[in-house]
């Protein structure tokens, strides 16, 4: 459930952007290009899915908000009716699937052309567009965060897997932070803060979240 905290945010107030997602999902490219090919069977951090699986679960993440916003009226009771399905047990529950004979490099092709959707998207969804998703009826800078932090702390994820720095400009942290927990400490670093609010990590005066959701619903 979402947990509400008393802060006195001092977060930044400006809107997320189709800008914010394009940079999120190119940071994470650039740094999953530079993993070693014998690393992607290794588990993505605390995930039950390998490195490859992750990635495929963040594309079909950024694709599926963007299919959200595509119908000319979305529904706001579902979600686009795509059939969702895992190929193994346990793995991730997807619409979208890598060919795996196209190697890493293909991969990361699908992941930045499910980003590039729903940049694009964002950008050419009238503001008023309002679409659904089970932790509330969200609008385009809504969904736009919501591709920014899957990018974002599934990055990290696989950064535990692949063996790579990771760390997101704070201010990007900053405002997605303000759109979706807007309830999150406003005293602490923004990419700390985003790990806390997404199960990943304590934060001081915090202890780690066992459940966790934002909110998507409209300012």
């Amino acid at each position: 459930m979402f947990l509400s905290l008393s802060s006195s945010s001092s977060r930044s107030s400006s809107p997320v952007t189709a800008d914010d997602v394009d940079l999120a999902v190119q940071l994470a490219v650039n740094a999953l290009r530079e993993a070693a090919p014998m690393l992607w069977e290794r588990k993505a951090g605390a995930l039950e899915w390998d490195c490859w699986e992750t990635v495929e679960h963040l594309a079909d993440d950024l694709f599926a908000y963007a299919v959200q916003l595509g119908p000319r009226t979305p529904p706001l009771d579902s979600e686009v009716p795509f059939i969702w399905e895992s190929r193994r047990p346990g793995g991730p529950m997807n619409a979208v699937h890598a060919d795996r004979a196209a190697g890493t490099a293909g991969l990361l092709q699908v992941l930045e052309a499910s980003g590039a959707l729903l940049v694009a998207m964002a950008r050419t969804a009238p503001p008023a567009t309002r679409a659904y998703h089970p932790f509330g009826v969200s609008d385009p800078e809504g969904f736009a965060a919501m591709g920014i932090v899957e990018t974002l702390v599934h990055t990290h994820d696989l950064a535990s897997g692949l063996g790579f720095a990771w760390d997101p400009p704070a201010d990007l942290c900053a405002r997605v932070l303000t759109r979706l927990f807007p309830d999150a400490p406003g005293s602490t670093d923004p990419w700390p803060t985003l790990l806390w609010a997404t199960g990943r990590a304590e934060l001081p005066g915090h202890p780690r979240r066992t459940k966790w959701r934002w909110d998507g619903t409209p300012r």
